[in-house]
């Protein structure tokens, strides 16, 4: 029956009941205003009644109230689903940690506390990615890292919406926590990226990043600083060796004042690394260490003259220390470790230690 008669003393319930019945749960204003025009009832009067169910503009749900709707909206604007007390983001000091190449440079420049963009190159394995990390244990401060690949795009980096709970909230990326924070942000293997991390641009100028998903300005706090690390110099690997390296964007390079060129560690500095890695798993082998590093010396004397085409970084000797301390056979050790080369590699690099060391004989090893 027409509900005009009633129309100034119609309760919320009856009007929920009446909009229940005839359109469900969920309905638009076009549906309001036609009800209205059947019950001779003004449209205001029914969205005042209907007020707490509506959800977006034009569109209520009698199964969700206001109050519900405020919580979704405010959590939109949530900074992220962890709250930033339940992280501890300051790495644990390494107790094998030999400082050498630009370790001193790095730290000085965290500790200066000054947004200074910095880019650490050279070959795989020479503790590029380890010196940041361990400046910023020493100097208590937190870093967070992130590993890109071609993949890494905006939403990997800024941020945004994540399904939490049955709720959309916005979830900081890694670049707005670091802001947010003042942390070092670390771009590790920065030269597999794509032309997607151009978002970045503002961001390495030292002038935050406007979040346009959710309306936010994000200004840099103080300390916070940005280091990239790479085995090029941001424009691709003419030698092949490291196949997925890109041509970083020019524009983007020159966002980066200065550029480290890392070096693998001296003899005398990686046999001290060696030794606390050796130490640390319960082994005294010094002249072991020693030969490892004489070894690799020659190797890398002869790569960088063109004589050979693969190389052992200082990861792979700490490899090496590992597996001895697992498999207590030096022989062995070393094979299974430089298994991952070509076979006429591995033949010369083994055929090589054995002039190093004399103590070893792969004729006589096991096969792996």
């Amino acid at each position: 029956m027409p509900y005009n008669l009633f129309e100034t003393k119609m309760t919320e319930d009856q009007v929920v009941d009446a909009f229940q019945s005839q359109y469900g749960n969920e309905f638009t204003s076009a549906d309001i205003r036609g009800f209205c025009a059947q019950n001779d009832i003004s449209y205001a009067t029914i969205t005042r009644k209907l007020k707490k169910y509506k959800v977006s503009k034009g569109r209520w749900n009698l199964t969700v109230t206001q109050k519900v709707v405020d919580k979704i909206e405010s959590s939109f604007a949530a900074p992220a689903v962890v709250p930033d007390a339940e992280r501890n983001l300051i790495p644990e000091g390494d107790p094998t940690f030999v400082k050498f190449g630009a370790f001193p440079d790095i730290k000085r420049i965290i500790q200066s506390k000054q947004f200074y963009p910095t880019f650490i190159t050279g070959l795989s394995g020479n503790g590029k990615t380890f010196s940041v990390e361990q400046a910023c244990s020493q100097l208590k401060r937190e870093i967070i890292r992130v590993n890109i690949t071609i993949e890494t795009d905006e939403d990997d980096l800024i941020g945004g919406f994540r399904l939490v709970d049955g709720a959309t909230v916005w979830h900081n990326g890694p670049v707005i926590e670091a802001l947010e924070r003042g942390a070092i942000l670390l771009l590790d293997e920065i030269d597999l990226a794509s032309n997607k991390i151009l978002c970045l641009q503002s961001v390495l100028e030292g002038n935050g990043v406007f979040l346009k998903k959710i309306g936010r300005f994000v200004r840099p706090s103080a300390g916070f600083n940005i280091f990239a690390t790479a085995n090029t110099k941001g424009k691709g690997s003419d030698d092949g060796r490291f196949i997925g390296t890109n041509v970083l964007n020019e524009a983007f390079l020159e966002r980066f004042p200065v550029t480290f060129e890392q070096e693998y560690p001296t003899p005398n500095n990686e046999v001290k690394i060696l030794n606390n890695v050796a130490e640390s798993l319960g082994i005294k082998e010094n002249d072991f260490t020693k030969r490892l590093v004489d070894w690799a010396d020659i190797i890398r004397k002869t790569f960088y003259d063109g004589g050979v085409e693969e190389i052992i970084s200082t990861r792979r000797l700490v490899h090496i220390i590992r597996a001895y301390a697992i498999f207590g056979k030096k022989d062995k050790a070393i094979q299974v470790c430089v298994n991952r080369f070509d076979e006429e590699t591995k033949q010369s690099f083994l055929e090589l230690y054995d002039k190093v060391d004399a103590d070893v004989d792969f004729n006589k090893s096991e096969e792996v």
